[in-house]
């Protein structure tokens, strides 16, 4: 099951990554403490606290682009998203729905360049064809992936970024990892990844 580590460079979705387990236990309150906070381009600490459990997807895409050496804000690329529909924000501003996969397409395209394309229905054991056909899959997972002996309540509602797959294990970032061993090119057995996931996502390519 051993397999290199990739070149794609990890960012979690909290920009100071050490932060998860805090975030487990308090919430979005625990990021108003964190000191680096206005790197993620919020315009305040309460912005960034109340935006960043939502966004996976967009720590995801920040690891696709800078793979090719382009850095953005995890909060300019959310505000992107949300312009095209691939977010929901309620009137009041209390509420974020998403990531929506069809505008993450459209906008991807429209603003990046990038080819991309949703999978649905699509089983643990086909992910080594699709990533022969795309370098990058957001994978939809259950968050408790971090624990991978663990047996998830439910499958998705988080998305890790698949840069690899092999008929016995699929390597991955995690932008809510833990600690470093579950964040960046974690390995994991096919089956075992199979449990957390949802059987979607969004396939990513130049």
């Amino acid at each position: 099951m051993d397999m290199p580590a990739s070149a794609v460079p990890y960012f979690s979705q909290w920009e100071t990554p050490e932060m998860t387990l805090a975030v487990v236990a308090e919430g979005e309150a625990a990021l108003l403490n964190d000191p680096r906070w206005a790197q993620s381009g919020a315009d305040t600490v309460e912005e960034y606290a109340h935006w960043a459990a939502n966004l996976c997807g967009m720590a995801c895409l920040k690891m696709i682009l800078a793979s090719r050496g382009a850095l953005h804000p995890i909060m300019t690329l959310a505000r992107a998203a949300t312009d095209f529909g691939g977010y929901v924000v309620s009137a009041d501003g209390a509420s974020i729905k998403g990531l929506i996969y069809a505008p993450f397409v459209r906008m991807v395209a429209e603003r990046f360049g990038l080819k991309a394309e949703v999978v649905t229905g699509i089983e643990a054991a086909h992910l080594p064809v699709l990533l022969s056909r795309f370098p990058f899959f957001m994978a939809s997972v259950h968050h408790s992936i971090r624990w991978p002996d663990s047996e998830p309540p439910s499958k998705g509602g988080h998305l890790v970024l698949v840069t690899a797959a092999t008929p016995a294990a699929v390597r991955f970032h995690n932008p809510s990892g833990h600690q470093r061993d579950t964040q960046a090119d974690v390995v994991l057995p096919l089956a075992d990844f199979g449990r957390f996931f949802a059987n979607r996502g969004i396939a990513v390519g130049f």
